[in-house]
């Protein structure tokens, strides 16, 4: 069954890494139903070290049970939450969508981000998360993905894909299979220049192999 960010895919676009917020994330957005659902088993635990079968008894192993209810519904729509989030890395763009029933998606083109920030405290760097947040050409942020699982690789993937994007924009549509058009044109030394270093970038990256950058620059370099 295809999930709801499948269907926001436009033809042609392709997910190439596709995630969620860590686990940690959930156990601090449920600090409130897991502090409850502790203090309902303790309530149950010592009703069941009593004896006697009074008012007092009965009210506690009744609050007892309903706070145990309302603790586990509250938890399963945290972790419900969090399984229904999709983070993704395709070759137009990056995707967020959050929302059980009701959905919020966001999305930034690959070709307007400029750069992106990732934190990382210690305990973050150990368990493998981070706050990725995405800029534009202005510095202007567009979106913070919180405490997001394999942070550096998601960043990674994402600027290579934005690189191999603006470089195959560069050459234009069909140029490889030497088909006429925009992918032709004459182009400045500066353009050639720094179209190389972003195709240097990917072959360093293992975006591209050595055989595909020496392809590509040779036909940069036969429109100068």
């Amino acid at each position: 069954m295809a999930r709801y960010a499948d269907t926001l895919l436009s033809d042609g676009e392709e997910i190439v890494l596709r995630t969620r917020q860590h686990w940690l994330a959930t156990v601090i957005d449920g600090r409130v139903p897991w502090a409850l659902l502790i203090l309902a088993l303790v309530g149950l635990v010592a009703r069941a070290g009593m004896s006697g079968n009074g008012p007092l008894e009965q009210g506690l192993l009744i609050v007892g049970l309903v706070a145990l209810a309302i603790a586990l519904l509250m938890l399963v729509r945290v972790y419900w939450a969090w399984w229904a989030q999709d983070y993704i890395v395709t070759n137009r763009r990056v995707l967020k969508v959050e929302g059980i029933f009701n959905k919020r998606s966001a999305d930034s083109s690959l070709e307007k981000i400029n750069d992106a920030v990732l934190e990382q405290n210690l305990v973050a760097r150990i368990l493998g998360y981070g706050d990725l947040e995405i800029l534009t050409a202005a510095e202007t942020s567009v979106d913070l993905y919180r405490m997001l699982k394999a942070a550096p690789t998601f960043k990674k993937v994402m600027l290579d894909k934005k690189y191999l994007l603006e470089s195959e924009a560069g050459r234009g549509p069909g140029a490889s299979r030497g088909a006429p058009g925009a992918g032709d044109r004459p182009m400045s030394a500066d353009e050639v220049t720094k179209a190389l270093g972003d195709l240097a970038t990917l072959r360093d990256r293992g975006a591209i192999t050595a055989e595909e950058f020496e392809a590509k620059k040779a036909d940069l370099l036969g429109r100068l």
